[in-house]
């Protein structure tokens, strides 16, 4: 099921305490959870339960690295 989530209510999704990681990006949200590279919801400078649209277009590796994890749903807004 597709859920809409707030700003808000993506900042709760922070991988941090046992909490999935969960991250905005182009309109959608990410479940990065079982990703290595979101160890205790960080990321390099990045946090989970943000939207990454705009920090995306700085880093090294294309948009298609999200393709691996499932969509739980859209970011409003």
């Amino acid at each position: 099921m597709s859920r809409t989530f707030t700003a808000q209510e993506l900042a709760e999704f922070d991988g941090r305490d046992g909490r999935p990681a969960y991250v905005g990006y182009a309109g959608k949200v990410y479940d990065v959870t079982r990703s290595p590279h979101f160890s205790q919801g960080d990321h390099y400078a990045h946090q989970c339960g943000e939207d990454l649209t705009e920090a995306m277009a700085d880093s090294p590796h294309e948009d298609d690295v999200l393709s691996d994890f499932e969509v739980v749903g859209i970011l409003a807004g």
